[in-house]
């Protein structure tokens, strides 16, 4: 068998019914304007019929002696497993204070091998989660994480807000909050025909300014500025991970979780997929196929030992119980 999966590690559950945590602590670095990889094999050796076998990206502040259920994380990712009807991929962001759940169900492997488990979340707000190097799922953070309601939310709020906050505006306000009205400085007449200003104006600004001074639409496009700014801003921008970890819960144990990775290169971690599970995928498929041909070698040694013993009892022994009839 080959060496590289004879020496192929991981972490380990060992013990059945219990909750797991473990966690390692890194550079803290931000995601802002960055793609982020989250890449990592589990096995589920032991034929997984209830339990966790995802990951979670914490914050630099993370209480590691104290790690449970309830401790801030920023990304939840990878397959959970419970009965016929639970075998789904996680993928829960953390935003706005809350935890949002993409709303496509993904699902996961529940064979025994190894598998390779990749969440993309690109500045672009698109995502990819692949399994084994192949995309399954795809598509908009925005609208897969149902997340458009918040921004209508935050829309409104701001809505709400502009007009009150115009109370106590100042002339550089003033300024911000109504659009130039004069011709751009590029604006040539010959060329581009007479100038005609916006339709709304920009007027003295007064010290008796009231709520109702300000147009409303103004003020919400110097808001929101654009319909993706909220989202651009905020959605994928971890400020400070730190930290990645395990805390799951296994009815049975003996997964294995191993070649983890966060990075911002996506080329990277596919070369660093083939380098690791790439390598390895192969010799464990030979060498499972070798263990059930052993295995089942050796169920019908002991089933012939047993006939042999007399454990089995033979054709004629089995129809001697019954009296015969006389005359037959």
């Amino acid at each position: 068998m080959p060496s590289s999966y004879m020496m192929a590690q991981g972490l380990q559950t060992t013990q059945n019914g219990r909750f797991y945590a473990i966690s390692a602590r890194f550079k803290p670095f931000s995601s802002k304007g960055k793609t982020l990889v989250v890449q990592y094999t589990v096995k589920h050796e032991q034929k997984m019929d209830c339990g966790g076998g995802y990951v979670k990206i914490f914050p630099a502040d993370l209480d590691q002696r104290n790690l449970n259920a309830r401790s801030p994380y920023y990304v939840m990712f990878g397959p959970d497993i419970c009965g016929f009807d639970i075998k789904t991929v996680h993928v829960i962001l953390y935003f706005k204070n809350q935890y949002h759940s993409n709303k496509k169900h993904i699902r996961c492997k529940v064979d025994a091998f190894t598998h390779l488990y990749t969440l993309v979340l690109r500045p672009d707000l698109t995502y990819e989660v692949r399994i084994d190097g192949q995309a399954i799922e795809s598509g908009s953070v925005e609208y897969d994480w149902q997340l458009t309601s918040l921004k209508n939310v935050e829309k409104a709020e701001a809505q709400a807000r502009g007009p009150a906050r115009a109370r106590g505006a100042t002339a550089q306000d003033w300024e911000q909050h109504f659009l130039d009205a004069s011709a751009p400085s590029d604006w040539n007449s010959e060329l581009d025909g007479d100038w005609q200003a916006a339709m709304l104006q920009k007027p003295p600004y007064q010290d008796s300014l009231r709520a109702e001074g300000i147009d409303r639409d103004v003020w919400l496009h110097e808001k929101m500025q654009s319909a993706s700014y909220l989202l651009q801003q905020d959605l994928l921008e971890f400020e400070n991970i730190g930290a990645i970890g395990l805390e799951l819960w296994q009815v049975r144990s003996g997964t294995i979780f191993d070649n983890f990775l966060i990075t911002d290169d996506e080329d990277y971690a596919v070369k660093f997929g083939k380098a690791t599970w790439g390598e390895t995928k192969g010799p464990e498929r030979e060498m499972d196929a070798i263990q059930a041909k052993e295995e089942l070698k050796q169920a019908r040694e002991e089933d012939e030992q047993e006939m042999l013993s007399g454990k089995f009892p033979g054709r004629h022994g089995h129809f001697s119980q019954f009296p015969r009839p006389d005359g037959l």
